[in-house]
């Protein structure tokens, strides 16, 4: 059995290696700050060999608390905002940034979690800023609404089509479920990870915020 999942592994990390490849070489920016609500964001950037221009890297955020973030973003990413730690159970660090909690579940300790968040802050491209949501840890059809109206380049993963927000992009392979899966799992046996079924190359060569919108047109004309 560990032979067969060996190979597998060894089939899978092939295929990814040349996609990632023909992402790299369609890639026109360099500098993409992806403020993201989990990891989906430092997985693409991880993919694609970029540096990491965003603070929100190997964490997730609560629906309610990522929009207060990213709607104060100036607020939030001040050098006066102090990140202290919350006492907790959980086997990973939390953090509260004035209002809102950061999990940082993928951090051995608080102080590793809290020295990467202000490196990267100021790392932030302030010009370059797309946003990045799913539709898991208990979103709500307001939280989408909410997103919806963010001045930003943004999408919003979901397990279901809703034409009515232009941010929206349904990922299938979750509509029995509540809400889309991991997606930076593997997908299948070639290569794929679940998010891949959306262009984030296209997304992040563009700063304009209709890519979303135009991705699905192009879906329906094929």
């Amino acid at each position: 059995m560990g032979l067969i999942n060996n190979t597998k592994n060894l089939i899978w990390e092939t295929f990814r290696f040349f996609i990632n490849k023909k992402n790299i070489k369609r890639l026109t920016t360099i500098t993409p700050t992806i403020i993201s609500s989990n990891c989906n964001g430092a997985i693409i950037t991880h993919d694609l060999h970029l540096k990491f221009f965003s603070p929100t890297v190997n964490l997730f955020i609560y629906p309610k608390d990522y929009l207060s973030f990213v709607s104060n973003l100036d607020k939030y990413l001040s050098d006066e905002s102090e990140l202290i730690q919350v006492e907790s159970q959980c086997n990973y660090p939390i953090g509260k940034l004035i209002d809102i909690e950061i999990y940082f579940m993928h951090y051995d300790n608080f102080e590793e979690a809290k020295t990467k968040w202000y490196e990267r802050c100021k790392r932030v491209q302030r010009d370059n800023i797309f946003l990045m949501m799913t539709d898991r840890d208990g979103c709500t059809y307001d939280d989408i609404a909410n997103f919806d109206k963010l001045p930003y380049n943004k999408v919003i993963f979901t397990h279901k089509e809703y034409k009515e927000f232009k941010s929206a992009f349904y990922i299938k392979g979750f509509e029995t479920d509540s809400c889309v899966g991991i997606l930076s799992d593997k997908k299948n046996l070639w290569g794929e990870r679940y998010i891949d079924s959306f262009d984030y190359v296209t997304f992040l060569n563009s700063r304009f915020p209709s890519t979303v919108e135009g991705q699905k047109a192009t879906e329906k004309a094929f």
